[in-house]
């Protein structure tokens, strides 16, 4: 339903209406200043070929030296593949890990694109729910409720998640891996908002197991989601078979993309800068939406969204985000499209744009809220 939402506002637009657009997951920033001098460079030579279908090895070498670096840890190159987004990255995942039928434990709220590839592909989306009494996080026992029920292949976990911009703590990231390979339960560790965390540091999956399968992205703390490049940490045994994959699929990932992925890592401090823009903006929201009238929300640890209870005022968020656009022409995500039994209570807010946007779009919605009554 975000795509309506959109559409919307791109009609308020073109009728000459300014939209404060919070409801598409996006980097306002673009992407690090050494990456697109890289990028100029590569175009300068004028060639740009295939490569590897595994990814560049020096890519492939400097994703590695970022886990030594960020989290000191030791993983090798050759467990390193880099994918067309973490979007290819769940497909290949999916497509290496299970069978037609295999059915495979994804929370709820969580990203629509999960059980929609495991749909396509057979599979079938088993829905966790999760919810404050856990801060929003899934736990072992919610897990091996659903596998006692009825046996699954598979669990994707994503942390800092996506609506709800919640983490899990690593003792409890820990206890789930553990659990699921006692329990024969492949391990899915979704970390694309790594380097977007505020209420405590993030913890890779990669940490506690060689044998979890971990997908990352450069779009989000790298504002780069137009470059369309990612990665993933994989099992050795799973290697040969995403290669085999990625070189019938699309046989090699951008070349020009991968080039300024590297460099990427060159540009920390701009994005750290960037982070602390998003920093400024969740303050804004957390203390600011509770004056405007929406006072409950999900705790907001990492990522740049924040999930917010709209009850009080509709018990239909597709129609409350409507009207929000329609009439002060903010646009925000229903939260219909990530739970299907509880999002009609639930608003996403992406906080991904200007401090002045955010500063603005509280304004806005706290003088239309006091009239809704």
């Amino acid at each position: 339903m975000v795509m309506d939402v959109m559409a919307a506002a791109a009609r308020i637009e073109e009728a000459g209406g300014r939209v404060i657009h919070m409801e598409v997951g996006q980097p306002a920033a673009p992407a690090p200043s050494t990456a697109i001098a890289a990028a100029k460079a590569a175009l300068a030579l004028g060639r740009i070929g295939y490569t590897e279908a595994l990814g560049v090895p020096s890519l492939r070498a400097r994703i590695a030296r970022h886990y030594a670096e960020s989290y000191g840890l030791a993983i090798e190159p050759a467990r390193i593949v880099v994918t067309t987004g973490s979007s290819a990255g769940f497909m290949l995942a999916f497509l290496a890990l299970f069978e037609p039928g295999d059915r495979v434990a994804v929370t709820e709220p969580g990203y629509p694109p999960y059980r929609n590839i495991l749909t396509a592909l057979g599979c079938e989306p088993v829905a966790v729910e999760i919810s404050a009494a856990t801060r929003w996080a899934l736990t072992v026992e919610a897990l091996l409720a659903a596998h006692r029920k009825k046996p699954l292949a598979g669990v994707i976990v994503a942390s800092p998640a996506n609506p709800t911009g919640t983490m899990v703590a690593g003792d409890t990231l820990g206890q789930l891996i553990r659990a699921c390979a006692e329990a024969g339960i492949k391990f899915i560790s979704d970390e694309i908002y790594h380097g977007l965390d505020y209420a405590f540091p993030a913890v890779t999956a990669a940490k506690f197991s060689d044998h979890v399968v971990v997908i990352n992205s450069f779009s989000k703390y790298f504002c780069m989601t137009g470059w369309r490049i990612g990665w993933m940490v994989l099992p050795e045994r799973l290697v040969r078979p995403v290669e085999r994959l990625q070189q019938n699929f699309a046989i090699s990932v951008p070349t020009l993309s991968q080039v300024a992925a590297e460099a990427a890592f060159d540009g920390r401090a701009e994005m750290e800068r960037v982070k602390r823009g998003y920093e400024e903006n969740r303050k804004i929201l957390i203390e600011g939406l509770p004056e405007a009238g929406l006072d409950k929300f999900v705790p907001v640890d990492g990522a740049f969204y924040l999930y917010a209870d709209v009850s009080r005022f509709s018990d239909d968020s597709f129609d409350f985000a409507r009207r929000m656009l329609e009439e002060t022409h903010i646009a925000a995500t229903p939260g219909v499209d990530f739970d299907s039994k509880r999002g009609q209570n639930f608003l996403r807010f992406c906080f991904a744009g200007s401090t002045a946007e955010m500063r603005e779009a509280v304004a806005r919605i706290g003088g239309w809220l006091s009239k809704q009554g």
